[in-house]
Parts: C-alpha cells; sequence; structure tokens
C-alpha cells in the first residue's frame, strides 16, 4: 500500500513490510500501533488481511505483538509512480527489524535501485543491523546478488536513525556515521531531552561532531576524522493520547548547531504542547525544565522567572503549529559530494 501521506517531508509512504516491536522510549507513544489496529479492521479483506495479527491489547494499553508482515506485492509499486516522489519507507515498520530476511530487504533496495527518479528515505532504530548489511553489500562484492551494477551507495536513498535523547543518539548515530550512504539523516522525534550534535560521546570516549567531522580522542587531541557527518536534522515534538512535553531550547539548540555549520534542519512540528507564557495551574499545563525533567501541573505560587524552565500547554496538534521564534523551518539537504563505488 503506497499512501499520499500528510508527513511534512515526503510525498507518499512505501510500507512493503507491516509490524515492529518496541525498542525505547521513542516508541512509548507510537502511531502505527494505533494505525495498524484499525487497519486490521478495515472492511475490504485485503487490507485486513495486511495487518492481520500485528497489534494486541495488553494491560499497558495497546501494543504490537511483535509479527512481521511482508507484502511482498507492494514492491512493485514504485514503478507505477511516473512523476518523481519522495518516499518515506516502511511508515510502519522498520525495514532492518531482525524478524525481515535479509533477502526481503535486499528486494527492496533492488526497486530503489531500479526508480532513481523517486528519493527513498529509509529510518530506523536497528542501527547495527542496517550497518552491517550495507557494508558488505555492493555491486563489486555481489552481495547480495546484485541485478542493479551502478553506483553504491544508491545516490537516491536517504539512511536515517531515530534520536529521541542524547542516550540514544550516542548508540544510533555512530552506527549510521559508518554505514554507506548518499545522504544520511536523524529524526529527534519525539524529542524527549536535549541533544548534542557536536560533542557526541562515542563508545571508545571520543567526542565526535557530528556536523563538522572532527573527533576529539580521549586524549584530548582534535583531528578531522569522523567517517561522515549529518546532512538533515528533523525534530518534533510528540503527538497523541499522553504526549510528552518537549522543551523548547531542546529545538533551538539543534536548529543552532544546525545553522552554525550549514546542516539542513527541519522541525516537523510542535505536537501536542506549545509554550504558554501566561501563569497556569490546571492540568493541561506542564513545567518542563530544560534537562528533560517533566515537573508536571504548575504549583500554586510558581513563577515563570525560573531560568531553565517553561510551562507548557496541551492543544491540538493543529494549533501548536510549527514555527519556532517567528517562522517554519523546511531546510532540506542540499547535493553534498558523494564518494560512490561503481560496478
Amino acid at each position: 500500500m503506497a499512501d499520499n501521506t500528510a508527513i511534512e517531508w515526503a510525498d507518499r509512504t512505501w510500507n512493503p513490510v507491516l509490524g515492529c516491536v518496541k525498542v525505547s522510549p521513542g516508541c512509548d507513544g507510537c502511531y502505527a500501533i494505533t494505525q495498524a489496529h484499525i487497519r486490521a479492521s478495515n472492511p475490504h479483506p485485503r487490507v485486513a488481511s495486511a495487518f492481520n495479527g500485528l497489534t494486541q491489547r495488553t494491560p499497558e494499553g495497546l501494543d504490537w505483538t511483535g509479527r512481521v508482515n511482508l507484502i511482498r506485492e507492494r514492491l512493485g509499486e514504485p514503478f507505477t509512480w511516473r512523476k518523481p516522489q519522495t518516499v518515506f519507507v516502511n511508515s510502519l515498520s522498520d525495514l532492518f527489524h531482525p524478524a525481515i530476511p535479509e533477502s526481503f530487504i535486499a528486494d527492496v533496495f533492488q526497486v530503489m535501485a531500479a526508480t532513481p527518479r523517486h528519493t527513498y528515505q529509509v529510518l530506523t532504530k536497528r542501527h547495527g543491523r542496517m550497518r552491517g548489511l550495507l557494508r558488505k553489500w555492493s555491486p563489486i562484492t555481489g552481495a547480495p546478488p546484485w541485478v542493479h551494477t551502478g553506483p553504491w551507495p544508491l545516490p537516491n536513498v536517504w539512511l536515517g536513525v531515530s534520536v529521541e535523547d542524547q542516550e540514544r543518539a550516542e548508540l544510533r548515530i555512530p552506527a549510521l556515521l559508518e554505514t554507506p550512504a548518499a545522504v544520511r539523516w536523524i529524526s529527534a522525534e519525539p524529542l524527549l531531552g536535549p541533544v548534542d550534535l557536536r560533542n557526541l560521546k562515542a563508545r571508545n570516549g571520543a567526542l565526535i561532531d557530528c556536523l563538522g567531522g572532527d573527533v576529539k580522542t580521549p586524549g584530548g587531541e582534535v583531528y578531522s576524522g569522523a567517517p561522515s557527518v549529518l546532512d538533515w536534522v528533523v525534530t518534533g515534538g510528540e503527538s497523541g493520547k499522553g504526549a510528552r512535553p518537549p522543551h523548547p531550547d531542546w529545538f533551538r539548540r539543534l536548529r543552532d548547531q544546525c545553522q552554525e555549520l550549514g546542516t539542513a534542519f527541519f522541525l516537523k512540528q510542535w505536537g501536542s504542547w506549545r509554550p504558554q507564557p501566561r501563569y497556569a495551574t490546571d492540568d493541561r499545563h506542564h513545567v518542563v525544565m530544560v534537562d528533560g525533567h517533566d515537573r508536571g501541573t504548575p504549583w500554586p505560587g510558581w513563577r515563570l522567572d525560573q531560568p531553565d524552565a517553561v510551562v507548557m500547554e496541551r492543544v491540538s496538534k493543529k494549533s501548536a503549529g510549527r514555527e519556532l521564534d517567528g517562522r517554519t523551518w523546511d531546510e532540506l539537504p542540499g547535493a553534498r559530494e558523494v564518494v560512490v563505488q561503481h560496478g
């Protein structure tokens, strides 16, 4: 099923795989679970069958069952789109989920290779599997058995990882930087805490500047040795029932880091919360600290002069809007020079 989408940075979605499993705090409010549950009851039997068995009700609420459905008949859909499209791949799953056979992932890449008029955006939380597969694949090595003999990495495929806080940034971004890709990006949505992309701590203790390419070793030496840099940073707040409020400075810090070095920055949404300058103490308002701590409903006598706190008001996603400091941020990655291998 290829859908026109309301996602601000894509023209449509393409879902040859359905189903997933939660792996980190950013998954707690996963919109895809609700969508999959609703579509499993669709009156059209073909739609219902595709979503069959993916979700379940638990004491904690709706969740994935762990089942993944491969929808092979959807692999041919991009060939039917005559006009160039920007395509978000697997908006209701994760292409590098461990239950998806390597051969099927290869089939998806074969389709993307064979339709260069389209731009494909792939996003994952399974950074290790993505890095492992794509580092061993190429037209030169013949793994997997490639029909495509053009450049590698594929110039029309953008590879990204989900990053909700500093811990997940330091876990996933280093693997992304080591993955062959024409464009590397992150989706910091829902953003649940501050993220510093210019001082990302790697497992060996080095500090990586993901935007400038410099590395500071544990001994303090600085050298230009990062394997790559990020081309695009997308961020946004959480929406829906139970959405957690962000702090506006989390978005500002990412924007300012990107602006400093010319990296494309895209604020997708505030989500279900927006800053509220007025004093309020009802349950629609939460005090959020810049370190990520949510103090809950403002207490009587609380004042707005605390330098690192802000009151966030729960509103609709539409009312919250997308502006940050008086403007929208819709930057897209430009054409960075990419070294490719040719078969």
